[in-house]
């Protein structure tokens, strides 16, 4: 027998929308001390965007953090990822990797720059690749490797990747903060869920790598 009340006017059942901030954002000791990547490979699929923050320094290659990003949120840490290179070039002239040289009697300052799923931009670098793999993905790597090796099938990449089997799923992010100093960016990505917003991953790189990873992010979402 029905009282005639909607389940949803439920006074009991509260319904709000839930404010986070990055500042809030709880670190985990594990995550707070980072990982540091050369370079970058994103996978696009229908649903999501996974970018492979990687270690070129040393063989075999290694992949040394894994995200998952929903496409509007990607679509925000480009946006994001602008933005802090504009600050950036403000404070501290072009990247090295820029033809113009830095500007004279500039007060470097370290920026930062926010950038989640609702309004706020976000930051990120990737690289995207015109081979499918075995998933409805694509992907493109950007690393210190020739061009050659850029061109080889993404199966081939990852043969010569070492993933290891407990960052296979990756770690999620709907949120992403980023800062820097003169010569190096911090990607800061962070679950947001209630009752606190949770760093998943804390990932650095060299600031002169940061405009290839934009573009190639680009190029990456562009293709989708």
């Amino acid at each position: 027998m029905s009282d005639g009340k909607h389940p949803d006017d439920n006074p009991e059942q509260p319904v709000q929308q839930i404010q986070h901030s990055s500042a809030t954002a709880r670190i985990p000791d594990e995550i707070g001390r980072g990982v540091f990547a050369t370079a970058v490979i994103v996978l696009h699929g229908p649903n999501e965007y996974t970018i492979d923050f990687i270690q070129s320094l040393a063989r075999p290659n290694r992949v040394a953090a894994r995200i998952i990003l929903p496409p509007g949120v990607a679509n925000q840490f480009v946006l994001a990822l602008e933005q802090a290179l504009e600050k950036y070039r403000a404070s501290f002239g072009h990247l090295p990797n820029e033809p113009q040289a830095p500007q004279p009697g500039q007060n470097p300052k370290p920026g930062s720059s926010e950038a989640n799923d609702s309004n706020k931009s976000q930051d990120a670098t990737s690289t995207e690749k015109s081979k499918s793999a075995e998933t409805p993905q694509t992907s493109t790597p950007l690393s210190n490797q020739s061009n050659a090796a850029q061109q080889a099938p993404i199966a081939d990449i990852y043969d010569n990747l070492k993933l290891p089997d407990e960052m296979l799923g990756g770690v999620y992010a709907n949120m992403a903060s980023i800062s820097h100093t003169g010569s190096e960016f911090c990607f800061d990505f962070i679950a947001q869920f209630f009752p606190r917003s949770a760093v998943t991953a804390r990932v650095y790189m060299a600031a002169p790598r940061v405009p290839e990873l934009l573009s190639s992010l680009k190029r990456s979402i562009n293709a989708n």
